[in-house]
């Protein structure tokens, strides 16, 4: 089964329910449930355990941990959402981390690695960043370089972050990692083609237990993008089928 959760804003509400619709349209689905809250307490109480969940705003996958008490998370995501000021989509990974719901975290394809806001605390601990691009960090007065998929080959990046979290995982993908033409995200795009994204996906799927896994951030804009409806159709199929 496939949870629908159009969770957030209009927009997110209206993508979601387009999404449901587009994908029985082509027969990608079969038996499927529609889930609604308006705030994410309630959200946790009314979700199903299931396999897999396309969602609106991405503070719904927060709901989903809650419900599923997985140990390890990887997200595919053109921002960290480790922001730790209050909760919303941009911080829902930072309270997962930090409330201890989940113990450990990976994030794949980030752009956006510090806030954007004077201060705003940046949640560091229990998690690794890939970013699409190199970039550097500050560890004990140094600069050191991340890891990331420009100067890395996405096996060597896997096989760190099967290192780190073990083999039993939930996995999040936010389609905003992919680039501008995708014309999805409601706010800024990432780095990555679709054929990247599908290559760290199936290098996921073939390195990982995944529990379960959520599309997010889908919203109303999807409607117009012939390159946003393949992406999604893509991701989808490569994660559900056998």
């Amino acid at each position: 089964m496939v949870t629908f959760i159009p969770f957030g804003e209009k927009p997110n509400r209206e993508g979601v329910m387009y999404v449901l619709n587009f994908l029985q349209k082509n027969k990608l689905i079969e038996d499927y449930m529609v889930v609604e809250s308006n705030t994410i307490e309630l959200l946790s109480e009314r979700l199903p355990v299931d396999e897999a969940y396309i969602i609106g705003d991405h503070l719904a996958t927060y709901g989903i941990l809650q419900k599923l008490k997985p140990k390890a998370v990887i997200s595919i995501d053109a921002h960290t959402d480790l922001m730790h000021d209050y909760l919303d989509h941009g911080s829902w990974l930072a309270y997962a981390l930090s409330e201890r719901i989940i113990e450990k975290a990976s994030i794949i394809g980030p752009v956006l690695m510090i806030p954007t806001t004077e201060g705003t605390e940046l949640w560091t601990r229990r998690v690794k960043i890939f970013p699409a691009l190199p970039r550097s960090r500050k560890t004990r007065g140094k600069w050191k370089a991340y890891k990331s998929l420009k100067n890395h080959p996405i096996d060597e990046i896997i096989k760190d972050t099967k290192k780190y979290l073990g083999e039993k995982i939930y996995l999040t993908i936010d389609l905003d990692v992919l680039l501008p033409e995708y014309k999805i995200a409601r706010f800024q795009h990432g780095e990555l083609t679709l054929e990247e994204l599908l290559n760290i996906l199936e290098e996921i799927k073939r390195n990982f237990n995944i529990v379960a896994f959520d599309i997010a951030e889908i919203s109303d804009k999807i409607k117009r993008s012939r390159l946003g409806k393949k992406a999604l159709a893509d991701v989808f199929q490569l994660l559900s089928g056998e």
